[in-house]
């Protein structure tokens, strides 16, 4: 809170925070949102309050990249809207311009043409675009495209030229450089650089077959004009500009002759139009008859044609519906906000019109008189105005209203002409603009009702306001071409008798002829404090616009409704009136631009208005929006919300809508993901007016793998990170789970724990000797990944992540495994999956594959496989010839030594995503092998040898055990012993 006076800044920050308020940060962009709280306690000596946010809390990735700009907001307290700010985040670690060597700072006057000479020729610049980079400069003499702006070779901007099949170095080109903003879109996950290059040329259909595409490979997707039969000799219209539609896989043509202006749709295969028409080729009228362009709305399916009028098509140009006719104007620019929806049109007059994606509906801003300038917005929906002298900014949209203080304060959208009122209900009335009979024919359109008007507010000099929801172009009645019907806000002020003293008199109406009507007063009054223009309103009869004063008593006029006029009737004082809205004695009446008269919320009250959502293969998703209305009005029958699917065959989507007892409006979408693609969705509060800071809510749709997506394994014992940096972390038994492999560490082999074969290292250090590299076969195993071509384990440049990762690509940097005494026994593999909403445990209809990446054995699974997935399971077996299991209730048994590396596969069909995991185990303090088997086979051996050499000495001695023991059993029985006799 800035103030003059520190004292006060400091009396300021006292008040918040002795009523437990502090700031909240957010941190918002396609995919992420971050809130971050300020420490309440505030120091002695701050009169500001301070947080320190660790980048890694946002983003780890390091790589020099273009990507998504951040949007910051802060407000007091999270979720209180006070005191709200914003601004940008910026990435300085890869962001590509601060990483480029810039040349010297140019000149002023040095700007006014950039002249480049080739072979004697001079070259001039018709136009350039800086994409994510590349800078592409389009001249009179072709296009220069520069090197990767994110490695430049040298201090000096190196630009080659593009050669174009078709187009020699001596051709001129006329035209414009565009980039496809919709697909141009600053995120890490889609970096994707394309260029529409505009030809105005005149060929034949011959000539046409000369592509317009690069054979550099920046520009190869550049699609080609169709290719036509050989021998066709009519002339082709002139291609005004075509556009490449990503979401329905097509190119957009549009063409123009002296007769009619077209829309051709092509399928793109490989990248180029093919000679099938997706649809039936769509003709404009002929009033379009000075076409300039076409532009998609960014990142959204919106497709504008605009010249002297402006179109618009939500099918990908099968269908256009007109948006507005600008008559004898132009439009020659258009400039877009993806942020807020706005679309900026500036016509070759200078003047300035806003609409908003998707809405039928635009209004008269302002104008500009700049012969030089450019218009932009930036991320956060701000408009810039650029001229070779100043810089002009929008402003803070206060409010969240529109940044256009550049163009002035609000315009009178209304024309100089009387409208003539006419009331169909108590709150409903139509307006007629009147066109006197005697009016130039290419003056007429300047006194008529048009598409502009539609949602504005008509407003009376004396009090009074009306809301216009329907524009009529029409013949009749009489002197009125076109007229709307308005909905009264606010009651409109009457002529008093003070004011028209003729009010005291009755009238009388009659037929004059030629369509017009004569009004008569009686008793004393005179029209002499009367004007013409001013309406007469009776009750229930038409209304009447006075044209002429032809007395002091009569007056002609021209009925607004000439079915209900009351012939031959005289209406008595106080039952007819008068109306003002004239423009010959001053102004009288204005339309301006409605406020704004609906919010749009988001059911998760995310503020991000740039949502990217990832749909997995047969995952569900549901997008809940809220319209708000904040003026009191009946509701609806229907939603105030439409809802337009830019590929409808990519997604299954079910809408439900309904309103809630406040006239809220909910929607819900249930999206369904089948086929891999992406689409936009529009989300287009129509009722809405063109002063709301939003509209049009645009997120973008991926029916694929979310790169957030990811598949972990938790290991049954969590060991802190500051254990892991120690190396050691010891469990309630008192074993260290923690085991620091060896230099060069690589495991044994099926060969013996001294003959390792695995050509994965770890803890690699090129400049220490390798162990157990005694045999042939382990010597000719092992290769350096991380650490290749580097001498020391410095060079090797590992990071944290790196030392801690399980993945086999960095195995080289990996110091430190978990330890676990021997034998491993049904040790719990458990997995999940994290994803940007939220992680779930892997289970069917995920089935995985586990496979040991060093080829050791001494290892087993367990798992139960239910009834419904045993068909599955036998069926993907026999495609990847590998076990397939179960992951849910999955137990590992390790029956050998040392480290044990497992990679998990999902197995394809299930997801779009590749989820694989990585996990090592260490297995220590295996006891020494007991020789117990040998030893029993030794004493065996023994023994029965023994016995063996016995029997053969009483066989060449003669001896017979066995008769001799009969002989001693059968004297035992004759002679007893121990007989005691009684």
């Amino acid at each position: 809170f800035q103030s003059e006076v520190e004292f006060t800044t400091k009396e300021f920050l006292s008040v918040f925070t002795s009523a437990g308020l502090a700031p909240s940060l957010e941190i918002i962009n396609s995919t992420y949102t971050g809130v971050f709280h300020f420490n309440l306690t505030l120091y002695s000596d701050r009169v500001y309050w301070l947080i320190d946010i660790p980048r890694e809390n946002i983003t780890k990735n390091t790589d020099i990249a273009a990507v998504e700009e951040w949007l910051v907001r802060i407000t007091l307290q999270y979720g209180l809207n006070i005191y709200t700010t914003e601004g940008t985040l910026l990435d300085t670690v890869r962001e590509p311009i601060l990483h480029w060597k810039l040349g010297t700072m140019m000149k002023k006057e040095q700007s006014n043409g950039i002249l480049y000479y080739m072979t004697h020729k001079q070259l001039s610049v018709v136009d350039m675009v800086l994409t994510n980079h590349f800078l592409v400069i389009l001249t009179s003499l072709g296009l220069f495209i520069s090197g990767d702006l994110r490695y430049p070779s040298s201090s000096v901007l190196m630009l080659s030229r593009v050669d174009f099949c078709g187009f020699e170095r001596v051709d001129y080109i006329k035209g414009k450089l565009w980039y496809n903003e919709r697909c141009f879109a600053n995120r890490e996950h889609f970096e994707v650089d394309y260029v529409t290059i505009t030809f105005d040329r005149n060929r034949t259909l011959s000539e046409a077959n000369s592509c317009f595409y690069s054979k550099e490979p920046f520009l190869e997707w550049l699609p080609c004009l169709p290719p036509v039969p050989k021998g066709t000799k009519t002339i082709l219209s002139t291609v005004i500009t075509f556009l490449v539609d990503q979401e329905q896989s097509s190119a957009v043509y549009l063409f123009h002759n002296q007769k009619n202006t077209i829309v051709s749709v092509r399928i793109l295969k490989h990248n180029k139009p093919d000679l099938i028409q997706k649809f039936p080729p769509f003709s404009f009228p002929s009033s379009f008859s000075s076409p300039v362009g076409m532009i998609f709305h960014p990142r959204s399916h919106f497709l504008y044609a605009y010249g002297n009028q402006v179109w618009l098509s939500i099918d990908g140009g099968n269908t256009f519906d007109l948006i507005a006719d600008f008559h004898d104007d132009i439009i020659k620019n258009t400039y877009h906000s993806f942020y807020t929806s706005d679309i900026t049109l500036v016509s070759q007059s200078g003047k300035v019109y806003l609409t908003k994606a998707g809405l039928g509906k635009y209004s008269k801003i302002g104008s500009i008189s700049d012969k030089v300038f450019t218009l932009y917005y930036d991320h956060m929906g701000f408009i810039h105005k650029l001229t070779p002298d100043h810089f002009e900014a929008g402003g803070s949209p206060a409010a969240f209203g529109n940044s256009k203080g550049i163009f002035g304060q609000a315009f009178d959208m209304g024309f100089d002409t009387a409208l003539a009122p006419q009331y169909l209900t108590l709150n409903e009335m139509i307006f007629y603009a009147y066109v006197p009979k005697n009016e130039p024919k290419d003056r007429v359109h300047t006194k008529q009702f048009y598409d502009i008007h539609f949602g504005k507010l008509i407003h009376s000099r004396k009090t009074g306001t009306a809301y216009i929801r329907k524009v009529f172009q029409h013949n009749t009645p009489e002197g009125f071409l076109s007229s709307v019907i308005a909905e009264l806000i606010d009651p409109f002020g009457i002529e008093e008798v003070n004011e028209s003293s003729c009010l005291s008199s009755s009238l009388s109406i009659s037929e004059a002829g030629n369509h017009s009507y004569k009004l008569s007063l009686q008793l004393q009054s005179k029209y002499n404090d009367i004007s013409d223009e001013k309406t007469v309103v009776i009750p229930g009869y038409s209304s009447f616009l006075i044209t002429t004063i032809l007395d002091n008593e009569n007056a002609l006029a021209v009925a607004t409704m000439p079915e209900i006029v009351p012939h031959n009737m005289t209406f008595q004082k106080d039952s007819w009136f008068l109306y003002n809205f004239g423009k010959r004695n001053g102004q009288t009446w204005n339309i301006y631009a409605k406020p704004c008269n609906y919010w749009f919320q988001q059911h998760d009250d995310s503020l991000s208005l740039s949502v990217l959502k990832y749909i997995d293969l047969g995952k569900s998703h549901t997008l809940k929006m809220k319209v708000i209305p904040n003026t009191k009005r009946k509701t609806l029958e229907i939603p105030l919300l439409q809802v337009i699917v830019g590929n409808p065959n990519l997604l299954e989507v079910k809408v439900e809508g309904y309103f809630d007892e406040t006239d809220i409006t909910l929607i819900s979408l249930h999206l369904f993901g089948y086929f891999q693609g992406s689409t936009s969705l529009e989300f287009i509060v129509w009722g809405a007016s063109t002063e709301c800071y939003v509209t049009t809510f645009v997120p973008m749709l991926k029916s694929s793998c979310s790169y957030l997506k990811s598949m972990h394994h938790i290991p049954s014992e969590t060991i802190p990170l500051e254990d892991w940096m120690s190396g050691v972390y010891v469990n309630s038994q008192g074993f260290n789970m923690i085991k620091v492999l060896p230099i060069n560490y690589r495991p044994p082999s099926n060969m013996g724990i001294a003959i390792p074969l695995t050509d994965h290292f770890y803890h690699a250090d090129p400049s220490k000797p390798i162990p157990r590299n005694l045999f042939y076969k382990s010597k000719r195993s092992g290769k350096f990944k991380q650490c290749a071509n580097a001498t020391t384990r410095k060079e090797c440049n590992c990071t944290n992540d790196q030392k801690f990762s399980y993945a086999v690509a960095f195995s080289d940097c990996r110091e430190k495994v978990p330890r676990f005494k021997f034998p491993v026994i049904q040790y719990p593999v458990s997995l999940q999956v994290y994803s940007e909403d939220g992680n779930f445990p892997v289970e069917t209809p995920y089935l995985v594959t586990v496979t040991e990446v060093n080829n050791r054995e001494n290892w087993n699974l367990r798992h139960t496989v239910p009834e419904n997935v045993k068909k599955m399971k036998a069926y993907l077996e026999s495609i990847l010839s590998v076990p397939v299991y179960n992951p849910l209730g999955l137990n590992l048994s390790i029956k050998g030594s040392e480290l044990f590396h497992f990679r998990v596969s999902v197995v394809p069909g299930v997801s779009f995503c590749n989820l694989v995991e990585e996990f090592q185990i260490y297995v220590d303090e295996v006891p020494l092998p007991f020789p117990g088997h040998t030893l029993i086979a030794v004493a065996a051996a023994v023994l029965l040898g023994g016995l063996i050499f016995i029997a053969f000495m009483f066989q060449i001695r003669n001896i017979h055990p066995w008769d001799t023991f009969k002989k001693l059993i059968r004297r035992n029985n004759v002679n007893p012993t121990n007989i005691t006799a009684n």
